[in-house]
């Protein structure tokens, strides 16, 4: 059965008889050699007979104590052939002397609850953690056999949230005294704390040897707006969105999604808050490096369109350096919505317009690309003109074409349906 090792008050059997027994004597003998002890004292006793109901036990009293089942364990509904076995030695609580029926009421239960009062009561002043087994589960949490029944919350299991509560019983676990209240028999548990400061102890050792500068291979664990969080083997980084990257990036699924290996570099160590700071474009090479070197204001150069955004497009050009076509600048036609015009992954002919290598900024055109697209311009806002002569002779006049032909056309159309003729 589970420990008992309570501190039983001992009474010894042994006593001095005198020398001459007188029959009459026996009574007064008797109750010389019997074990004395009052209700809540703890005796010990041996077991002499296992039942379903109930366990019988010698402790030297004038009749064997009773232990009903139900005062066995904590845990309910169990078999006393499973916790206990003829001739073991227990220790007990004395309930009562005599019941209604003559019989000494033992518990093994109170036994170990008062004693394990005490040893909860010094671990919760001690903010050590306590182990126990959960034994049942129930609505919004376990049931933790310490000695006593401890609940702990569905939300104070572990670290992340947990769904199958059932999966715990029969498990040994850890957890921190939270609440400790003996008069209403109440006890919170938290394995959550005792998580969490072992993961804190782990954590900072690893901080310890963690250097800025460190190079790591890591997995994302999770993606949020403002970048995403890899799990160097120890404790998870933050790479900020404008670290996923050397090309500009408002959504980080855009760049890496959960479970990618990715490989980051070490930026900024925070020991008080546990926080890490991560790179994964600063593991790449700066492809301005390059582009200072080959590309120039006014080069044409091939591109890709990487993101096409309302007020134009993002193209990507060399190794990896992204610039803008601003909507204005990507046909000399008027363009209202630039992903009808582009789509992502295309190919397209690109004029460097204005180069900031310090800002690391690059302006694009593609309508600029063409060596002729100022004369298109220009024919394009230019009013097409030309003269004619009607059938008589008269003088030539100067027409706008477009709204003098149309006008011209209709007086026509008028003329040959015999429609203003005198």
């Amino acid at each position: 059965m589970t420990d008992n090792s309570i501190e039983a008050r001992s009474a010894s059997n042994v006593v001095e008889l005198p020398e001459n027994i007188k029959p009459e004597d026996f009574p007064t003998l008797l109750e010389m050699t019997l074990v004395s002890f009052n209700n809540g004292d703890v005796i010990e006793g041996t077991v002499v007979k296992v039942d379903r109901n109930e366990v019988m036990v010698d402790v030297g009293y004038k009749s064997e104590g009773i232990i009903p089942s139900r005062e066995l364990s904590v845990r309910k509904g169990v078999n006393p052939k499973d916790l206990i076995k003829q001739g073991e030695k227990i220790k007990a609580l004395v309930l009562e002397k005599e019941d209604d029926e003559g019989r000494l009421i033992l518990s093994i239960k109170r036994a170990v609850y008062e004693k394990a009062w005490g040893d909860i009561q010094e671990i919760a002043d001690s903010k050590k953690s306590i182990k126990g087994t959960v034994i049942e589960s129930v609505k919004g949490g376990l049931i933790v056999d310490i000695g006593v029944r401890g609940f702990l919350p569905a939300s104070l299991i572990d670290v992340r949230r947990v769904k199958e509560l059932s999966a715990y019983v029969g498990e040994e676990i850890e957890a921190k005294i939270l609440e400790l209240d003996r008069q209403k028999n109440n006890i919170v548990l938290s394995r959550k704390a005792h998580l969490e400061e072992e993961l804190s102890e782990e954590r900072q050792g690893f901080l310890d040897d963690l250097q800025i500068g460190d190079v790591k291979e890591g997995k994302i664990s999770s993606i949020v707006s403002f970048g995403a969080f890899v799990d160097i083997g120890g404790m998870d980084g933050l790479v900020h969105v404008s670290e996923l990257s050397w090309r500009h990036v408002e959504n980080p699924n855009e760049i890496v999604k959960v479970g990618d290996s990715v490989t980051v570099k070490v930026l900024e160590i925070d020991n008080d808050k546990e926080r890490i700071s991560l790179s994964i474009k600063q593991v790449k090479e700066d492809p301005w490096l390059d582009f200072e070197l080959h590309y120039k204001e006014n080069d044409v150069v091939e591109g890709e369109v990487t993101k096409v955004v309302p007020f134009g497009a993002f193209i990507t050009i060399g190794k990896g350096v992204e610039g803008l076509v601003h909507v204005s600048e990507i046909s000399t036609e008027k363009v209202d919505s630039p992903e009808l015009a582009l789509a992502i992954g295309q190919k397209v002919q690109v004029k460097v317009t204005e180069l900031d290598i310090e800002k690391r900024r690059v302006n694009l055109s593609i309508k600029q690309a063409d060596p002729n697209w100022k004369n298109v311009e220009i024919e394009k806002n230019t009013p097409k003109t030309h003269s004619f002569e009607s059938e008589e002779t008269t003088p030539k006049r100067q027409t706008v074409e477009g709204v003098d032909e149309s006008l011209a056309n209709i007086l026509q159309e008028l003329k040959e349906r015999g429609i203003g003729n005198s």
